[in-house]
């Protein structure tokens, strides 16, 4: 899949993997010999993000800058001539939101890093969010208020992000589009009968919204409990 949509960068999120154990098919990729991997610290199997490039970046760098949250290899960030692009895992709020607090504190320091950012070049952040941000973005919402990744407060953070100057680029390019998930349970066969979360995204500076062309779910491409999102610019 990956050789068929041919990215200029491709960002992997919740690798789980050291950066010794990334496996030799990866590393072997044609068209992505720039590759740069965040993993958690002392803590092998968990979080991780990895971001494969065509061409070399002008910067690579690891973290937000808060060390509350850098030892878990959430976020990698590559600089290219027109544009940051950001690589993001977000925390789970954890079951029963046992997670909550520091997933908000996570919120709040990366809005402030990726506003840091856009102060200096527009912004594409892609990753796992971990938050389906309106009813529209998930199957069951009454039934979830008090579920992780759909409470009012991961719902107001997303709506922070939105406010600072950025936009949703799914949603930006088709407002009303139904069932337009990424993510779904292996349990009770979700995926079959698109039982699903839209926890996946594109997010743009606003100012970049002219330069984009698309942005598409990929939710035929089977391999994972999540599936990928292309977001097309011409930058």
């Amino acid at each position: 899949w990956v050789q068929e949509e041919a990215p200029d960068v491709l960002c992997l999120q919740e690798t789980k993997c050291a950066v010794s154990a990334v496996p030799p098919e990866v590393r072997a990729l044609p068209g992505l010999p720039h590759q740069f991997w965040c993993s958690a610290k002392d803590r092998p199997g968990y979080s991780g993000v990895g971001l494969l490039a065509k061409t070399e970046p002008l910067d690579v760098t690891y973290g937000i800058g808060d060390p509350e949250h850098d030892t878990d290899g959430r976020v990698l960030t590559a600089e290219f001539p027109s544009l940051f692009v950001v690589c993001a895992y977000v925390p789970n709020a954890g079951r029963g939101l046992a997670r909550l607090e520091p997933r908000l504190r996570f919120n709040a320091a990366f809005l402030a890093f990726l506003r840091r950012l856009d102060a200096r070049k527009p912004v594409l952040l892609c990753g796992d969010l971990n938050v389906a941000h309106a009813e529209i973005d998930l199957c069951h919402p009454r039934a979830n208020r008090a579920s992780p990744g759909f409470t009012p407060e991961e719902r107001q953070g997303f709506t922070e992000l939105l406010e600072a100057g950025f936009a949703d680029a799914f949603r930006h390019l088709y407002p009303e589009a139904k069932g337009a998930f990424t993510f779904w349970t292996y349990l009770g066969g979700a995926r079959a009968r698109n039982v699903g979360w839209r926890l996946d995204y594109a997010v743009v500076s606003r100012r970049l919204l002219g330069a984009l062309c698309d942005c598409k779910i990929r939710s035929k491409v089977e391999g994972s409990d999540h599936c990928p999102v292309t977001a097309l610019l011409a930058v």
